[in-house]
């Protein structure tokens, strides 16, 4: 049976400390123990139980969390403050590239960052600066692999460059090249690190495509001479008719000619003047043969004609002169009769069909790449019309006005190829002949090159070049 002990206050009978039982033994309260006066008391005896909220107080205070180890994320409801990260060491940050491209002729560069280097228009001189710390980074980038064309020039601005004092020129000038120029300290000062110059690899894949190129047509032939009777001049070869199909695998650009219309004959010069030729030149170049010139008449009797990629016409009492195999027809024998001819070839794009290889001819009407011109011009001396003109071929060739017995033939029409008409009298000439014409076509309506006019139709590009220029395929 427990002993019971009534009393209102215990005090220590010396000093100030008050034991209650042994070593080991357990000490019961039954009732409520008022903490209130307990300081100085240690946490490590404290080994169960919890202590409730409401003995904290609002606001904890500072401590610096030295000795919280093993303080798990889902114990922090509330929003953490913002870390100052200046006391961190050792991290890398990387490059800060810019993000406007370098065109100009002077740049001032700062350390942490990376340029793009475009000197196409210019060379470009890059200061550094002035003052550096060890492990300070620059770099720069041939950005339109130019440097070989226009350099690169780096003023080190009063510090050392690879050990030599600023005094020195640094220059670079390999297309696509690359630097990584580190700050190694004030001995040696700034010193590459990387040093590369890349290839040159990304090209298109190559691009089947269709082309048709047509050269300029011939000029007609004049009869000059004056005399009673029948009289015609031959007309104009037409130009050089060649198409086909090719890969292109020339990506720095093609060049395209377009070749002109000839002129018509005159007096002293009766025979019309050949077209130029058109080309591309592609890997395995194609060029058309520019049409040959019509006969002619003059004191002297007949002047013949010119061969070309279709030969140019005979005058009434001459022949024809020969074309180019594979790209026109030979031309037409003065006084040979209304015989129509076409040599068979024919390209359809944007909407236009050409029809192929057409020959001068005095007295026929003739289809032609563009057409051959063709006329006849009988009169006497008084201008006396005694036989009608004849028309110039189909797809644009020239004719003789029939208007009067000395007349200046119709000129071929531009860009078809078309020969020029005869004509007659002196100081009269043989119309000039029209020019040339190139197209290119591949398949698809998204331009995968430059040059020409570019239009689609069909499911097709089309570049069509009327005057020389560049295909560029761009991929």
């Amino acid at each position: 049976m427990a002993s019971e002990i009534n009393v209102d206050k215990i005090t220590p009978q010396t000093g100030t400390t008050l034991e209650l039982g042994d070593n080991g033994d357990t000490i019961t309260v039954t009732g409520t123990l008022d903490g209130s006066g307990l300081t100085g008391l240690n946490a490590t005896n404290l080994t169960s139980g919890t202590v409730p909220n409401a003995r904290f107080p609002a606001t904890l205070p500072a401590a610096s969390g030295a000795n919280l180890t093993s303080l798990t994320s889902g114990n922090l409801t509330g929003a953490l403050p913002a870390i100052d990260g200046s006391a961190l060491t050792g991290i890398e940050s990387g490059t800060d590239w810019q993000s406007t491209i370098v065109t100009g002729s002077t740049l001032t560069a700062v350390a942490g960052r990376g340029y793009w280097i475009n000197t196409t228009s210019n060379q470009c001189t890059i200061t550094f600066p002035s003052s550096a710390s060890v492990g300070d980074t620059i770099e720069l980038v041939d950005y339109a692999r130019t440097w070989g064309t226009n350099k690169i020039i780096i003023n080190s601005n009063g510090l050392n460059y690879q050990g030599r004092p600023d005094t020195f020129n640094v220059e670079y000038d390999t297309s696509g090249q690359g630097l990584r120029i580190v700050y190694s300290g004030a001995t040696k000062g700034w010193i590459p690190t990387s040093d590369e110059v890349s290839e040159d690899n990304p090209v298109p894949q190559p691009l089947s495509v269709d082309y048709l190129s047509i050269a300029g047509g011939a000029g007609g032939g004049l009869d000059a001479f004056q005399t009673t009777g029948t009289r015609a001049a031959g007309g104009g070869g037409a130009g050089g008719f060649l198409s086909g199909t090719t890969t292109v695998t020339n990506f720095s650009g093609i060049a395209i000619t377009v070749g002109g219309g000839g002129a018509g004959g005159a007096g002293g010069s009766e025979t019309g003047t050949n077209g130029s030729n058109s080309s591309i030149a592609f890997t395995s170049a194609i060029t058309s043969i520019g049409g040959g010139g019509g006969g002619g008449h003059d004191s002297g009797g007949v002047v013949n004609p010119n061969s070309g990629g279709s030969g140019g016409g005979g005058h009434q009492t001459g022949a024809g002169a020969s074309g180019t195999t594979g790209q026109g027809s030979n031309g037409r024998n003065g006084g040979s009769g209304n015989t129509a001819g076409v040599d068979g070839k024919s390209w359809s794009g944007n909407s236009t069909t050409y029809a192929g290889g057409g020959a001068g001819n005095s007295k026929s009407s003739f289809h032609g790449g563009g057409g051959g011109g063709a006329s006849g011009v009988d009169s006497a001396p008084n201008g006396t019309v005694t036989q009608s003109a004849y028309t110039g071929g189909l797809g644009g060739g020239g004719a003789s006005s029939g208007t009067s017995g000395n007349v200046t033939g119709t000129a071929g029409t531009a860009n078809t190829g078309s020969g020029g008409g005869g004509g007659s009298g002196d100081g009269y000439r043989g119309g000039a002949g029209g020019s040339g014409i190139v197209i290119i076509k591949y398949s698809g309506t998204t331009a995968k090159a430059t040059g020409g006019t570019i239009t689609t139709s069909g499911g097709n590009t089309f570049h069509t070049f009327t005057s020389s220029g560049t295909f560029t395929y761009t991929g």
